[in-house]
C-alpha cells in the first residue's frame, strides 16, 4: 500500500506555507497532489519559471461563455504554491484535484464560497486571537513540529466538521479529491503528499474513504462545459479578505514579509511603515525606526511571544512612529497592510490572440499593468500619447475600463487629457469574451460599434457610438456607425431623439481634427439632423407635463451647445428661429419658453428691453403661479449674472416673489428655491445685498462705503482704452 500524507492548512497562510515546505523536504513523496482545478494540469510547468511572479492565479473559463469562470489565486505564502513550485524543482510529479472546474462551472457553484472556508480562523477567534497566523504559532508550531503539526490539524478539523457530513458541493469536490488520489497511487507512486485546505484533511485520510462505487456514484451525470484553462496576473488586493474573496486573508502585505524574510519581516514591515508616512509629510526619523523596532521586540516579550507579530509592530508603529495616534497609519493602512502588488506571467502562456494584442501593446506604449492607482496626463500632439489615449479609448469601447477618464484635467476639442489607470484581474475574462468580436483591439473594437449601432434603433445611442467611434480612431467603425445613423435618422420622426443625437456628432465634427480623423460623412447628417429638429421643434414642447419639459430644457441647451460648436450662420438661423416659435407660442410650459428666451437673449436675437417685456408679462398676477415659477427657473437656470447686472430685470423678479398670494406661495416655494440654490454662494449674497440697497432706495452701489468713486475715475479710461469701449 501506498503512504498518503495529507497536509491540512489555511489558504494563503504564511505558517502553512513554511510548514508545507518543511514537511516536503523531510518526505520527499513521488508525487505531490494540490487542491485546484484539475484543468490547471496544463498549466502547472508554467509555475516554475522564473518569469512567473505571484501573486498569480490559475484562471478556468468555459470556451463558449467565457463570463462563466473561476480564479484560483496563489501568493508567494500560499501553501499551494511553495508545493507546486517544490514539485516542479524536484521533478516530481505533480497534479491539482478537486471537481473540475467543467462540471462547476456547468452547476454555477465555481465561486460559491466554501463551507469551513477558513477553519484554522474558526479556531484562532474561538481561542481569542485577532491573527489566525499568531494562533499557528502559538497553538501549532511551538507545540508540534514536523509532520505533527499536519497530524494536529487534522485532529482539529474532525472535531470541527459535522458527523453527518457537509454540504452537497463539498462531498462531490472530495470524492473527486479522492479519485484523484487513487489514480496517481495506482500509477505507481509510493509516497503521495496532499496539500489541501485543512477542512478537507479528514475526508481523504485513506483510512476514512469510502468505497469507490459511492465516490463515482456523487460524481455521475454531472453537468459539463468545454473550458480552457491559463495563468493571469493577481493582484495582493485580491487576496484581501475585504475584496470578497471567501478565502482571503486580512493582511496580505504583512504576510509578504513573512513569507519572503520571516526573520525580518517586523523590520522590514516597520521600515516601510516609516518610508509611507513620511512620503505623506510625516517627521519620521530613522532613529524613531529604531525605537519601534525594538519597541516591537520588547511588546512580544511582554505579552509571551517568541517573536513580534502583526499586533505587536502595530502598537509600535502607532507609538514610536505616528506619536501615539492611530490618524496616521489609517491613512496609510491600504498600502501597507494590503498593498499595491501585482504579479506577472511569462510571455508564452496561453493566451487568446486578443489579449497577446494588448500585451503587445502595452509594451510598445510603456504602459504596464498596474494594482495601484495611477493617474496619466496625455498631451495628443505626441504620437505616443496619441496612441495610448487610441488604446484606452478602445479598450473602454470593449468594456475593459483599465483607464477611467479623470474629473480634471481632460478638455474637450485640446490636446490635453487625462485618465486614472488600475488594472482589475477581471479584465482577463473581458478580453476572453470580447475575443469572440476579433483578434486585435482594433478589430474587436471596431466590430463591437458596428453591431452595437446596428441593435439600436435609438437616433441619440447611434450618436453617442459615433463619438466613440472618433475618440478610439476607429475609421472604419465611424463609416459604418455613421452610416446606421443616417438610416435611423431619417426613419426616426420624434424631434426628441432627434435632438439628443446632435450634440455628440457636433463634438465628432468638431474635434475631429485633433484626433486626425476625417469627419466628413458627418457633416450631412448634422445638417439633416439640425434642419429636422429646428421644423419639428415647436411641435415637440407641446402639451409636456413637467417631468417632460425638464428632460426637453436639458436637449434645448445640448442642442444649443452644439449650435455653438459648429459656428455656422446657415444653422444658427433656423435654431433661433425655433426658439423664437417657442418663446411666442401659447400654451408651451412656462420651464420650456423661460429657457428659450434665455438662450435667446445669450445669442443676441434679443435685446434687454424684449426680455424685460417679455419677463414682466410672464410674471403678471393674470399668469398662473405656477407657470411664473417655472419661466423663472427655466430663464435664470445655470448662473445669476442676469439678475446683478441687470437691475430691472431683478425689480421684476422681486416684485413678482413678494406679490404671490400666500396660498399659492407653498406651491410655487420649491421651484423657486431649486433655481436660487442653484446659484453661487456669492452671487446669492450679492443678490440679497442688490435688494436690500433698493429697499433702502439706493442703487446698486449705494450705501457701499467702500467705493472710492474719485479713485475709481481714475482708472476708467485706461479700462476703456484695454476694452476698446467708446469715451462717453
Amino acid at each position: 500500500m501506498a503512504d498518503v500524507f495529507v497536509l491540512g492548512v489555511r489558504h494563503h497562510g504564511p505558517g502553512s506555507a513554511r510548514a508545507v515546505g518543511e514537511a516536503l523536504a523531510e518526505l520527499r513523496p513521488d508525487a505531490v497532489l494540490i487542491e485546484g482545478a484539475p484543468e490547471l494540469d496544463a498549466v502547472a510547468a508554467l509555475a516554475g519559471r522564473a518569469d512567473m511572479v505571484p501573486p498569480v492565479a490559475g484562471l478556468v473559463y468555459a470556451v463558449d461563455e467565457p463570463r462563466r469562470s473561476a480564479f484560483y489565486p496563489l501568493a508567494d505564502f500560499s501553501p499551494e504554491w511553495v508545493a507546486l513550485r517544490w514539485a516542479l524543482a524536484q521533478h516530481r510529479p505533480v497534479r491539482f484535484c478537486d471537481l473540475p472546474a467543467a462540471n462547476s462551472l456547468a452547476l454555477d457553484v465555481a465561486d460559491r464560497a466554501p463551507v469551513g472556508e477558513d477553519p484554522i480562523g474558526t479556531l484562532a477567534a474561538t481561542a481569542s486571537y485577532d491573527d489566525p497566523e499568531r494562533w499557528w504559532e502559538d497553538v501549532i508550531e511551538h507545540r508540534f513540529h514536523g509532520l505533527e503539526i499536519f497530524a494536529a490539524v487534522t485532529e482539529a478539523m474532525t472535531a470541527l466538521r459535522p458527523a453527518d457530513g457537509t454540504d452537497e458541493h463539498n462531498e462531490r469536490r472530495e470524492a473527486a479529491m479522492r479519485k484523484a488520489i487513487r489514480s496517481t497511487i495506482s500509477g505507481g507512486a509510493g509516497r503521495v503528499a496532499v496539500v489541501c485546505g485543512a477542512w478537507h484533511a479528514p475526508a481523504l485520510l485513506p483510512e476514512a474513504f469510502p468505497t469507490v462505487a459511492a465516490d463515482n456514484a456523487r460524481l455521475k451525470g454531472l453537468p459539463k462545459l468545454k473550458v480552457a484553462a491559463t495563468w493571469v496576473p493577481w493582484t495582493s488586493a485580491l487576496l484581501a479578505r475585504r475584496s470578497g474573496y471567501g478565502a482571503g486573508v486580512d493582511a496580505p502585505g504583512w504576510y509578504r514579509h513573512l513569507a519572503t524574510a520571516p526573520d525580518a519581516a517586523p523590520t522590514r514591515f516597520l521600515v516601510k511603515t516609516a518610508r509611507l508616512l513620511r512620503d505623506r509629510g510625516h517627521d519620521v526619523s530613522p532613529a524613531a525606526t529604531v525605537e519601534a523596532v525594538r519597541l516591537a521586540d520588547g511588546l512580544a516579550s511582554l505579552r509571551g511571544r517568541p517573536g513580534p507579530g502583526l499586533g505587536e509592530v502595530l502598537d509600535a508603529a502607532e507609538a514610536a512612529l505616528a506619536g501615539g495616534s492611530p490618524v496616521p497609519l489609517r491613512l496609510i493602512a491600504d498600502e501597507l497592510l494590503v498593498g499595491h502588488d501585482i504579479g506577472s506571467v511569462p510571455d508564452d502562456t496561453p493566451m487568446v490572440p486578443l489579449a497577446r494584442d494588448l500585451a503587445r501593446a502595452q509594451r510598445r506604449l510603456r504602459l504596464p499593468a498596474s494594482a495601484a492607482v495611477k493617474p496619466l496626463e496625455l498631451d495628443l500632439r505626441r504620437d505616443t500619447d496619441r496612441q495610448r489615449s487610441q488604446l484606452l479609448h478602445r479598450l473602454a469601447v470593449l468594456r475593459i475600463d483599465w483607464g477611467q477618464p479623470a474629473e480634471t484635467g481632460r478638455t474637450r476639442g485640446t490636446f490635453k487629457e487625462g485618465w486614472v489607470l488600475q488594472w482589475h484581474p477581471s479584465f482577463e475574462v473581458a478580453l476572453v469574451e470580447a475575443s469572440a468580436r476579433g483578434t486585435t483591439i482594433e478589430s474587436a473594437a471596431t466590430a463591437t460599434l458596428t453591431d452595437a449601432a446596428a441593435a439600436s434603433t435609438d437616433p441619440g445611442d447611434v450618436a453617442a457610438l459615433v463619438e466613440e467611434a472618433l475618440l478610439a480612431e476607429l475609421p472604419a467603425a465611424l463609416k459604418a456607425v455613421t452610416a446606421t445613423l443616417a438610416d435611423r435618422a431619417a426613419r426616426q420622426r420624434d424631434t426628441v431623439r432627434l435632438m439628443a443625437a446632435v450634440e455628440p456628432l457636433a463634438r465628432t465634427r468638431r474635434y475631429g481634427n485633433v484626433r486626425q480623423v476625417d469627419t466628413e460623412a458627418v457633416a450631412p447628417v448634422l445638417v439633416g439632423l439640425l434642419t429636422r429638429v429646428a421644423v419639428g421643434l415647436p411641435a415637440a414642447v407641446a402639451a409636456v407635463d413637467d417631468d417632460g419639459a425638464a428632460g426637453l430644457a436639458d436637449l434645448v441647451d445640448s442642442v444649443d451647445r452644439a449650435v455653438g460648436l459648429l459656428n455656422d450662420p446657415a444653422l444658427r438661423r433656423p435654431w433661433l428661429s425655433a426658439l423664437r416659435a417657442v418663446a411666442d407660442q401659447r400654451g408651451v410650459h412656462g420651464l420650456l419658453a423661460g429657457r428659450a428666451v434665455r438662450v435667446l437673449l445669450d445669442s443676441g436675437a434679443l435685446d434687454v428691453g424684449d426680455v424685460q417685456r417679455r419677463l414682466s408679462r410672464a410674471l403678471s398676477p393674470a399668469e398662473d403661479a405656477a407657470r411664473a415659477a417655472a419661466w423663472v427657473e427655466g430663464f435664470l437656470t445655470g448662473d445669476a449674472s442676469l439678475l446683478l447686472h441687470d437691475p430691472a430685470l431683478l425689480a421684476v423678479v422681486d416684485e413678482w416673489v413678494t406679490d404671490v398670494r400666500g396660498d399659492v406661495f407653498d406651491e410655487v416655494l420649491p421651484v423657486l428655491r431649486r433655481t436660487f440654490a442653484a446659484f453661487a454662494a456669492p452671487d446669492r449674497r450679492a443678490l440679497g445685498s442688490h435688494l436690500r440697497r433698493s429697499e433702502q432706495g439706493g442703487g446698486p452701489d449705494a450705501g457701499d462705503e467702500t467705493l472710492d468713486r474719485e479713485r475709481a475715475a481714475r482708472v476708467l479710461p485706461r479700462l476703456r482704452e484695454l476694452l476698446g469701449a467708446p469715451t462717453p
